[in-house]
């Protein structure tokens, strides 16, 4: 009987999954554990050899028209090839014990929901799944009695800051947050920041989607709505604090006036590392902070006018019900719409306002627990219409530069 700890890691070749699979190697990687399945996008090439090495049973390209380089890459590794979102979901159902849920925005919903019915551990780096359909994947893993960990470093300092302590005893939750790329710029400046300059991070290695997030602080509004799915507080407890040297992850503050703040290195290893090992700690590679070195760290609150979306996700836990599912949809297509040079970085949040004031009243809206094809048909149909506003407001744009 094979021993070892099944692990299947959905995202593998991302920023997230590639700390994984470094953390997997580490720790023994095929001596270790058995990997059930790995999936990726276009990188086959890179995929493939993290299958190699880890012996994985499958390996799973989204990309359908990637199917046969994946083949290629991985002939006579007995490692089985497939590729396609029903591949991905297909994946999902081979139970493993711990699963890593990396993959990148609403591509990722289906595949956690289907790993959770397994029972094991889902490690959640999926902002998407909490944001678009928290209360529903909650509940589905309290009925398969399966068990979520965060790996966002915000909601896993969180959790660590809350071991054996009474949610009743919780006065707030700070979030803290770098401030992204443009945190000091001149705010009159934003309209003109370049696609490049966005996807720069001051702290941070992360993918280019994920860094222009931080710029425009959209991370941090999901983290908002996360937080609140996640561990049940109310919004008006939850708060934001920019910390540029981003070493304090989060903080909780108690009703006796004491606070627990987390404290690390910017590497996201330690928040999977933990997950990892739950509920053990184990000797992460990760640089040890030496706070005399440091010598002080700084906070200050958040400017509305430079960070719109924060607005914009208390409105979202407001409204509840299929608003996350839209904003999060609204949110992803203007982000492409900036990337492919159609709008401009402050168009971005009059883009998700309009679609959610677009869907506001609607059917869905409000506390009622949403099916997941309810979530995923609000997605599909936020997403088409912020698409056309954001090609409206290009539109418009370059309209009055003429």
């Amino acid at each position: 009987m094979d021993e070892r700890r099944s692990v299947s890691v959905f995202g593998a070749t991302g920023s997230i999954g590639e700390s994984t699979f470094d953390l997997l190697m580490r720790q023994g990687g095929p001596r270790t554990y058995r990997t059930v399945a790995l999936t990726g996008g276009r990188n086959v090439a890179r995929l493939a050899e993290m299958a190699r090495a880890l012996q994985a049973e499958l390996a799973v390209t989204a990309h359908e028209d990637c199917l046969r380089p994946l083949q290629a890459a991985l002939a006579g590794s007995g490692v089985k090839v497939a590729a396609g979102a029903q591949a991905l979901a297909e994946a999902a159902d081979r139970p493993a014990d711990w699963v890593m849920s990396a993959i990148v925005g609403a591509a990722g919903l289906v595949p956690g929901f289907r790993a959770l019915a397994h029972g094991g551990t889902l490690a959640l780096a999926n902002k998407e799944s909490l944001v678009t359909a928290g209360p529903l994947l909650m509940e589905t893993a309290r009925r398969a009695k399966a068990r979520i960990l965060p790996v966002d470093s915000e909601h896993s300092a969180i959790f660590q800051s809350l071991l054996s302590e009474e949610m009743r005893s919780v006065e707030r939750v700070i979030l803290t947050a770098s401030g992204g790329a443009f945190r000091d710029w001149p705010v009159e400046r934003l309209p003109a920041a370049t696609v490049a300059e966005a996807s720069t991070h001051p702290n941070w290695a992360m993918g280019q989607r994920i860094t222009i997030d931080s710029a425009s602080m959209f991370n941090k509004a999901l983290e908002l709505i996360e937080t609140r799915e996640f561990f049940g507080i109310d919004p008006d407890r939850i708060e934001v604090l920019v910390h540029p040297e981003s070493l304090v992850h989060a903080l909780v503050a108690f009703c006796d006036g004491g606070m627990i703040g987390h404290l690390g290195a910017p590497d996201m290893r330690h928040a999977i590392g933990y997950a990892l090992n739950w509920p053990d700690r184990t000797p992460l590679p990760v640089a040890r902070l030496d706070l005399a070195r440091v010598g002080s760290l700084t906070f200050r609150a958040p400017d509305p006018l430079r960070y719109p979306a924060l607005a914009l996700a208390r409105q979202v836990m407001d409204k509840g019900g299929l608003a996350g599912a839209v904003f999060n949809a609204a949110k992803e297509a203007a982000l492409d719409a900036f990337i492919e040079g159609q709008i401009c970085f402050t168009d971005m949040a009059g883009v998700v306002e309009t679609v959610l004031e677009d869907f506001s009243g609607r059917t869905g809206f409000g506390p009622a627990l949403a099916p997941l094809e309810a979530v995923l048909a609000a997605d599909s149909e936020a997403r088409a219409r912020a698409r056309s506003v954001a090609e409206r407001t290009g539109d418009k744009r370059w309209k009055s530069r003429a």
